[in-house]
């Protein structure tokens, strides 16, 4: 029962990004670049992290 539910919900998550996609694809390309950039300030953030880390935990 859990897997029908699984694939359920993964083919109203695909039929709906399609929709968006074909509806409005500006809109579906801003989503895509506010994706990558929150990546990407995530990837920076853990990076910051690491050099904090590797140099003591000092401020």
């Amino acid at each position: 029962m859990a897997v029908n539910a699984k694939k359920i919900a993964m083919y109203a998550l695909v039929v709906f990004v399609l929709y968006v996609i074909i509806t409005d694809p500006a809109k579906a390309a801003s989503y895509v670049q506010i994706g990558f950039e929150g990546i990407s300030d995530a990837a920076k953030a853990i990076g910051d992290f690491m050099t904090w880390v590797v140099d003591g935990g000092k401020n």
